[in-house]
C-alpha cells in the first residue's frame, strides 16, 4: 500500500518497508534444514601406530577430511548424492542471505549443528569455540613438559567439545 500527496512520487507505508520480514519463516526453514555434519577429524599416534578418529586423542592432529563434490560423468553431468546437493544448496542460499543475517557459510553450518542442542550446551560450545583456538595454538608453541600439559588440556577441551556433539 503506497500514500499518494498531490503531484507527487508515492511514499511507501510501514508495511512495505517491512516486507523482508515475510522471509523470517522461510529463513527458519531452511536453517533448520539437517546438515551433513563435516566435524573435525583427527590423526592419532600411539604406540607408533596411526589412527584416524572423529574421537580426539592426547596429541592429535585435525586433518582434512573434506569429501569429494560430486563426480562428473563423461557426458557432462554431474552426479551427486542428495547430502552434496543440500550442502550446495546451503552454500548458495546462505552467500545469498549474508548482507542480512551476516554469518559466512561456516557459521550457519555450526549455528544448524547447534540449534537442536539445550542452550546450556550452546553456550558451552561458544565457549568452548574460543577455548579451543587458544588451547591449539598453546598446544602449538609449547616444548617438553608444557607441551605434554598443553596436548593434555587441548584433549579435554575437544573431548568435551564431542561429548557435547558442538
Amino acid at each position: 500500500m503506497t500514500l499518494m500527496l498531490s503531484h507527487s512520487t508515492p511514499i511507501p507505508t510501514r508495511h512495505a518497508l517491512w516486507r523482508p520480514l515475510h522471509l523470517a519463516p522461510a529463513l527458519l526453514a531452511i536453517a533448520i534444514f539437517p546438515v551433513a555434519a563435516q566435524h573435525p577429524v583427527y590423526r592419532c599416534e600411539t604406540n607408533g601406530k596411526v589412527s584416524y578418529s572423529d574421537a580426539p586423542c592426547v596429541g592429535a592432529k585435525v586433518i582434512d577430511a573434506t569429501p569429494t563434490q560430486g563426480m562428473d560423468k563423461m557426458t557432462g553431468q554431474s552426479r551427486k548424492g542428495r547430502d552434496v546437493q543440500r550442502e550446495e544448496f546451503n552454500a548458495t542460499f546462505d552467500n545469498a542471505f549474508r548482507p542480512l543475517h551476516g554469518r559466512s557459510h561456516a557459521d550457519m553450518d555450526v549455528m544448524r549443528r547447534r540449534v537442536k542442542l539445550p542452550r546450556g550446551d550452546q553456550a558451552q560450545c561458544a565457549n568452548l569455540d574460543n577455548r579451543l583456538l587458544h588451547l591449539e595454538s598453546d598446544a602449538a608453541g609449547a616444548s617438553g613438559d608444557a607441551k605434554a600439559r598443553a596436548d593434555v588440556d587441548l584433549y579435554k577441551a575437544r573431548k568435551q567439545f564431542f561429548d557435547l556433539k558442538c
